[in-house]
Parts: structure tokens; sequence; C-alpha cells
């Protein structure tokens, strides 16, 4: 499993803990658990071919440049 992430909503501070320990604390108060991000890829893989094509920024065709 994933590790969740803390976070304090005093002071900012983020913590990040493996799955089973138990809420850290933070100026006097439980830190609150951050949410997942939300999910951008479209829910099926027909639909999602035209707008991302999932490839590195860099795929090495553009040309050197000259130093």
């Amino acid at each position: 499993m994933a590790k969740k992430t803390y976070h304090c909503p005093i002071c900012g501070k983020t913590v990040e803990l493996k799955p089973g320990r138990p809420v850290p604390s933070c100026c006097g108060r439980p830190m609150e658990e951050m949410p997942l991000p939300a999910c951008t890829k479209a829910p099926g893989a027909e639909t999602a071919r035209p707008g991302d094509a999932d490839e590195p920024c860099d795929d090495g065709t553009s040309p050197k440049r000259k130093k």
C-alpha cells in the first residue's frame, strides 16, 4: 500500500507515513489526511488516446543544439 500524507491546517507542515501508523499531531491538534489527487485520465482507453499521447516530454527527435 502507498504511504499516506498528512497536513497541518495551522502551520502547513506535511508528513508521509506508512499505512497503519497512528495519525500524527502538530500544533496541539491531529493532522488531517490529504486527499488523493483527482484522476485526469479519461474513463476508457479508446477515449483517452486522442487527448493524451502518454509519451515522454522529449522524444529525442528534435535536432541537437550547436554549442
